[in-house]
Parts: structure tokens; C-alpha cells; sequence
């Protein structure tokens, strides 16, 4: 019932080297990505090989047979964590002299390149009549443009909008602030700018009505949030019965024994959607209700949470998105440490040594902290354990990197709309195939194909790309997913010894 979503029939090597490899070869990317920034990029691309270290001298050292206690492990994130901070401030400071090296230089080229020498293009003159923006708006919209900020060469009719393409001539950020700033001062607040990329990878402005923007849910939809919450706790006291064997609804006199069960599946779903709630009202972004996904199983899939205000850049998106799997997955991780460490005889809760094969990580922590108890056929474990376990399957479910999943959206952020598509269209793949061994990965595949396949709607500035800080707390988010949903080979848990 716990086994993860994937069955993997690699042997033991080419399993934990694959693990390995993935991680070196997604900083080798990273790298790649940041020497053109010089020693600002190296230094930020540091910090990722900073937060992914732990993890892959964990299982590096798990490949080669060598394993790390709890004290080992917890030394290694101290140490990570400290040389992380110090990073940061050598980024902080090396930024600053950065950008006063930028300024001294835009100042240096203005003055050697006068502003009418740019006047040589002239702006692309369309129909008013074909656009659908009143030619009164279209006129100053159009004079918010200058040389100096993003100068204008065509106008094209966009939905209830308009393209404008041209040359951007300063940093993203501030020219999008200029810009908006511009347009607020001519129009109100009646039109939004965006600045995206379009399929030729240049950059573009494209002004929408404010009548476009995200709408709060309506009454229906709001019955329909609490009515799936109420059924979330149905299912939860459910999955409670489910785990001690028995039917809750077939005796619902024995509530006080699900009830903790419950409540710690609640606390792990709650966690995640106020990790979301805080940091978008630090933002002043609005979220709508959450839709959760109840199942008999585990309780809730999670829930889709969708946006109710417009992000302003796509570090926005990150925080936003990346905040419930941590706030989830820190509580659910925190259960399972404390349910391993608080596991012995007669803790009361009996599950086969099979049940630590369904997760990586879970099976190594399992080995780390309990030993030689895991050995035995069945392993009389804390209920910790099992809550904690279903809270990361649940997080890990929702980092899938696809469509509006916490997953789709970090990827989306760090790695811009295309690799976002992508990513989506191979995550289907690899459920389909999946499903011929677990059919909970099909439901998964249809959730996507039906609810989630599009990416998030554009930042305003979408062309501001997140820190590298940012890109390597995503990097370890997406490769803990994997280390949780993929499960222990039969031969690599013989390894572990997990099991007679």
C-alpha cells in the first residue's frame, strides 16, 4: 500500500549510482549555467553544491556500503549549513560590487552613444481598428516606450490585448517597474504589462486588461473546497481504521483510535497549504481556497491550490510554490526521525520488513537509526513511523515536476515555461509506464492530463531568472521526490539488511 509509485528493476549498483549520478549531473548543469556570470555565478552555483553535499556523501558512502548514524548525518548539515551561510555573505558582497561596476559602466556607453543615434528605427504603424484596445488606450500605452527602456519597433494584436515588440535596453527588473510604472500613471489601473520571452527567446511586452485577471473562486466552488475537506477528514479517519485493520465506518465506536491517525495526516496536509499561505501574504499574493484530493488509501493525494492575485517574477513563484512541500515535508520528516527513534518491542504497531522497501529514503534512515531491529521479518515499529512516511509520499506527490503541481511550478520558475512543458509530458510518460506496475501512478497521469497539464499562468516579469540559491534548494527538493517515491530494489535491501 506504501510502496512507492515506481518498482525499479535495476539491480543494487546501478540504482544507488543512478542516484549519485543524477545529482553530480544536475550541479554539472548548474555549473554550466553560471560560469557566464563569473565569480558571482561560481559562487552562487557553490552554495547548490553546498545544500546537495549531505545528500550525495550520504548515499555515495551508502553505495560503497558505508552508513552514516544519525549523529554523522546531522554533522554533515551543520557543517553544510555554516559554510552555506558564509557563501551567502561573500554572494551579498560580491553583488553589491557588481552592480556598481554595471552602473559605472551603463553611465561610460550613454555618454559614448548619445540617445539620438537609437532613432534610426522606427516603430511598425498598424490599424487601430485592428486591435482591440481603444485607439485612446493603444496611444498611451505606447508612450510609456522610450530608448532607454524597451524601444518599441511592432504592434500586434493579442487576444483582448496587444504584443508590442521591440529592443529591451536596460536590466529586466527595473525596466519592468519603469515601464509599469509608466502605465499605471497613464491608464490606471485598467491594463497589466507583462515581459516575457516569446517563442523566438526575445524579449517582448504584452499589455491585458485588468478584466483578465485571477478571479476569486464563486460560491460553488468555494462548497465544493470545504465540501472536499470535509471528505478529506472522512477519509483520513478511514486510512486510520485501514492501518490498525479494521473498518471505521463499519464501527465507528472505536474514533479514539483513528483519531490520532487522522489528525497527524491533517496536520501534514495543513502544514503544506499554510507553508503556502504565509510566505504568498509576505508577498501580498492572494491564494483561493484549496481543492483536496481525498483517497481511502492515505487519506489526500494533497490539494490544488490556485492563485487569486497576478506573481510579480518567477522568485515569487518559487518561494510560493517551494514553501508547502518544505513546511509539509518538515513535518512529516520530523514524525518519521521521531517515530524511528522512538520504535521498539512492544511499541505496538506491527509492519513487515516489506514496508521499509517502498522508499530509499526511508528504508536508509530506517537503517541508520533502528540497525539491526529491521532485520526481522516484522518490525514492531512507533505510528510516527507510518504517519510520517504517508506525509512524504504525500509531498513527494506533489514536487512531481508537472503542470501546476509544487513540482511544475518550481520547475517552471527556475527553468522558464519550455522545460516546464516538458517536464510535464515526460512525468506523464514515466507514470503510464508506471502504472503497469502500481495503477495509483494512471490516476496520478489522468489527475495531471485533466487538471494540471498547463503550466502556471506568466509572472509579470518572467524574464528575471530566481538566484542560484534558489535553483539548489529546487534541485534538492526535486531529488528528495525521487528518493522518496523510488523504492528499494529486493537486492539492495538484502544489502541494508532489511529483512531475514
Amino acid at each position: 500500500m506504501f510502496h512507492a509509485i515506481v518498482r525499479s528493476s535495476l539491480g543494487v549498483e546501478m540504482i544507488t549510482a543512478l542516484a549519485v549520478l543524477v545529482a553530480l549531473g544536475i550541479l554539472a548543469v548548474g555549473f554550466n549555467r553560471a560560469r557566464p556570470y563569473g565569480k558571482l555565478g561560481i559562487l552562487a552555483w557553490f552554495q547548490s553544491v553546498v545544500l546537495m553535499s549531505p545528500w550525495i556523501i550520504f548515499f555515495g558512502l551508502f553505495s560503497a556500503g558505508i552508513y552514516l548514524n544519525l549523529a554523522g548525518m546531522l554533522l554533515l548539515f551543520v557543517i553544510s549549513t555554516g559554510i552555506y551561510i558564509w557563501i551567502g555573505r561573500k554572494l551579498r558582497a560580491e553583488g553589491q560590487e557588481f552592480l556598481a561596476q554595471r552602473a559605472a559602466a551603463k553611465v561610460a556607453i550613454e555618454s559614448a552613444f548619445p540617445k539620438s543615434d537609437d532613432a534610426t528605427e522606427a516603430p511598425v504603424m498598424i490599424p487601430p481598428e485592428s486591435l482591440s484596445i481603444p485607439n485612446e488606450d493603444l496611444q498611451a500605452i505606447k508612450s510609456i516606450f522610450g530608448i532607454d527602456t524597451y524601444f518599441l519597433t511592432e504592434t500586434i494584436s493579442y487576444q483582448d490585448g496587444a504584443i508590442f515588440k521591440g529592443n529591451l535596453r536596460g536590466d529586466p527588473d527595473s525596466t519592468h517597474a519603469k515601464l509599469t510604472e509608466n502605465l499605471k500613471a497613464q491608464v490606471g489601473d485598467r491594463y497589466r504589462l507583462f515581459l516575457i520571452e516569446n517563442q523566438e527567446e526575445k524579449p517582448v511586452v504584452v499589455v491585458l486588461p485588468s478584466k483578465n485577471d485571477p478571479k476569486p473562486l464563486t460560491l460553488t466552488q468555494t462548497l465544493l473546497s470545504i465540501v472536499l475537506f470535509l471528505a478529506t477528514i472522512a477519509a483520513s479517519l478511514e486510512t486510520g481504521g485501514i492501518l490498525l485493520g479494521f473498518d471505521f465506518y463499519g464501527s465507528p465506536e472505536r474514533y479514539a483510535e483513528v483519531l490520532p491517525f487522522s489528525i497527524g495526516i491533517l496536520a501534514v496536509l495543513l502544514a503544506h497549504e499554510f507553508g503556502h499561505w504565509i510566505v504568498a501574504k509576505r508577498y501580498q499574493i492572494k491564494l483561493n481556497l484549496p481543492f483536496f484530493i481525498p483517497t481511502w488509501q492515505i487519506g489526500s493525494f494533497g490539494a490544488i491550490t490556485k492563485f487569486a492575485s497576478l506573481l510579480p517574477n518567477r522568485s515569487t513563484l518559487f518561494d510560493i510554490s517551494v514553501a508547502g512541500p518544505l513546511a509539509g515535508g518538515a513535518v512529516a520528516f520530523g514524525m518519521l526521525i521521531a517515530g524511528l527513534l522512538m520504535s521498539h518491542e512492544g511499541s505496538g504497531f506491527k509492519v513487515p520488513t516489506q514496508f521499509f522497501e517502498g522508499s530509499i529514503l526511508v528504508g536508509t534512515l530506517a537503517r541508520v537509526i533502528m540497525g539491526a531491529e529491521i532485520q526481522r521479518s516484522i518490525v514492531e515499529v512507533s505510528p510516527l513511523v507510518v504517519l510520517g512516511w504517508i506525509g512524504l509520499v504525500v509531498t513527494a506527490i506533489n514536487v512531481m515536476p508537472a503542470g501546476q503541481l509544487d513540482g511544475g511550478r518550481i520547475v517552471q520558475a527556475i527553468y522558464g515555461r519550455k522545460i516546464a512543458a516538458r517536464a510535464t509530458v515526460a512525468t506523464i510518460i514515466i507514470l503510464g509506464l508506471a502504472s503497469f506496475v502500481n495503477p495509483l501512478a494512471l490516476y496520478w497521469a489522468i489527475v495531471i492530463v485533466v487538471l494540471q497539464r498547463t503550466p502556471e499562468r506568466p509572472s509579470l516579469n518572467e524574464l528575471t531568472e530566481p538566484d542560484d540559491a534558489r535553483a539548489g534548494i529546487a534541485l534538492v527538493v526535486l531529488f528528495l521526490m525521487l528518493m522518496i517515491l523510488l523504492p528499494l530494489t529486493p537486492s539492495l535491501a538484502g544489502r541494508l539488511g532489511i529483512g531475514g
